[in-house]
């Protein structure tokens, strides 16, 4: 498992860098975020889940049923949109209210 940061699409708020474990996202001159060795990375999706901008996304390997499928994550104040873009090019969109996200 790993993450892919957008470049393009990067703020420079280094809030992945503030919530990676392993330390492994920098910022470059630039001022935006990128992750010198992606195979490093644990998968633990703290980065994109605190990403300001749905800059990161996250790789769902074929070891999930994801067959290389790339997800992000984009929010505002009360929903998360989680957003799947399929290897076969087709989008899918989980919409989640974030205030019953962690209802069991």
């Amino acid at each position: 498992m790993s993450i892919r940061i957008d470049r393009k699409s990067c703020i420079g708020c280094r809030a992945c860098v503030e919530a990676c474990p392993g330390n492994l996202i920098k910022i470059d001159s630039d001022g935006r975020a990128f992750i010198r060795r992606p195979e490093d990375c644990w998968g633990c999706a703290s980065c994109m889940k605190e990403c300001r901008s749905g800059a990161i996304f996250y790789f769902l390997g074929a070891d999930i049923g994801g067959r290389g499928a790339l997800m992000r994550v984009q929010r505002d104040a009360s929903t998360a949109r989680w957003t799947i873009q399929k290897s076969d090019g087709e989008p899918l969109t989980i919409v989640v209210d974030r205030k019953q996200s962690n209802q069991y």
